[in-house]
């Protein structure tokens, strides 16, 4: 009996032993001759990526105008629906216009019969200078202050005209018309209402959407960059939705700023887009993407098929015989969900996107449905 007990600790010693001596996770590890284990499958792909610089921006009309009377008058009529997109010159209000009509019709008048006096002036002038010249007599006052007459009679004419023409003109003002092509807003101010040049608020606005401004802000250390770039050529610049994923319009770069906002480390930039299908709206919060670059023929992945380990990024390669190996990587980007990889993967290998997490060095795999192949 003594001696079957000193055999059974003496194999349960050395079975402890053989435990303690075993590589830590190996129990967890799937064996190549084990259970494969189910992965997502991709494909190393080859694609043209964009460097981008991302910032959040506001979207600017490129003219704003706030529509106001020039003169005072009763408005009469208003000759547009809100919201309506018009043209220049389109008629906008029409304020009473009989009081310049009246203002007009008695500069004309004072115009006229000034023209009369000047005229029957200028033949007394010409009288006596034939006189003199006849060697008849006619005195030196006479003739200066005929002379007198003709000038002032030609000064109070040209007044009138100033006067008239800027009867004219106030008659003209009297119909408000739209100085841009652009959209307009809600009315401000409604028919029958009397309206003051002085006024201090508006009657409508209106808007100029195309094309239509993008104002953003990027980090200070680019703004190098930015500038070697756009000597070059206008950069591209994309706006996208709030979900950062609906492309809205794409438009280029038209302003780097002089100066560096300090209190926020940032360079305030524009860009300009056509907006021929108005997707873009004054006041829209955007998020901006500048295409600084672009990266060709590089080899991407998607975002999750590169992983972090203790020695740095790496990936499950997918070798024939559906066993995986560990492979070391380098990536020089990740945006928009791929990673653009540097070192480490070729074009055309097939790696594993999900299903890691159960993976070791040499491992055997059952391939699930492939994931769709990355993009730039």
């Amino acid at each position: 009996m003594r001696k079957a007990a000193l055999a059974l600790v003496a194999t349960l010693a050395i079975g402890a032993t053989a435990l303690s001596l075993r590589p830590t996770g190996a129990a967890d590890a799937p064996h190549p001759s084990g259970p494969p284990v189910p992965v997502t499958p991709g494909t190393v792909a080859v694609a043209d990526v964009p460097i981008l610089l991302n910032g959040i921006g506001t979207v600017q009309a490129y003219n704003m105008v706030t529509i106001k009377s020039r003169v005072d008058g009763q408005i009469m009529s208003v000759d547009f629906a809100e919201g309506q997109e018009v043209k220049a010159g389109a008629s906008l209000f029409q304020l009473d216009p009989r009081p310049y009509q009246a203002t007009l019709d008695q500069a004309l008048a004072n115009q006229e019969k000034d023209q009369v006096n000047l005229a029957n002036a200028q033949r007394n002038f010409a009288r006596d200078s034939q006189i003199i010249k006849s060697n008849l007599a006619v005195s030196q006052q006479q003739f200066d202050n005929d002379k007198a007459t003709v000038a002032a009679d030609t000064a109070m004419v040209d007044s009138d005209k100033a006067q008239a023409e800027a009867a004219r003109l106030n008659l003209a003002y009297s119909r408000i018309t739209a100085p841009i092509s652009g959209r307009l807003g809600a009315r401000l101010v409604d028919a029958g209402n009397i309206v003051h040049a002085s006024d201090p608020g508006g009657l409508v606005t209106i808007a100029q959407m195309k094309p239509i401004y993008l104002s953003f802000t990027l980090p200070q250390e680019v703004a190098h960059k930015l500038r070697e770039k756009q000597a070059l050529a206008p950069l591209e610049v994309r706006a996208y939705g709030t979900d950062n994923t609906t492309l809205l319009s794409t438009g280029k770069l038209s302003l780097i700023d002089n100066a560096i906002d300090q209190a926020t480390g940032t360079i305030h930039l524009k860009a300009t887009f056509t907006n021929a299908d108005e997707r873009l709206w004054p006041g829209e919060f955007v998020n901006a993407q500048v295409v600084l670059s672009v990266r060709k023929g590089v080899a991407t992945v998607p975002a999750q098929t590169v992983q972090e380990g203790p020695e740095g990024r790496y990936a499950y390669v997918i070798k024939q015989d559906d066993t995986v190996e560990r492979r070391p990587v380098e990536i020089a980007a990740v945006q928009n969900g791929i990673a653009v990889i540097s070192k480490g993967l070729s074009p055309g290998e097939k790696v594993v996107v999900d299903g890691q997490f159960r993976l070791t060095n040499g491992a055997r795999v059952r391939l699930l449905p492939a994931a769709p192949a990355a993009a730039g």
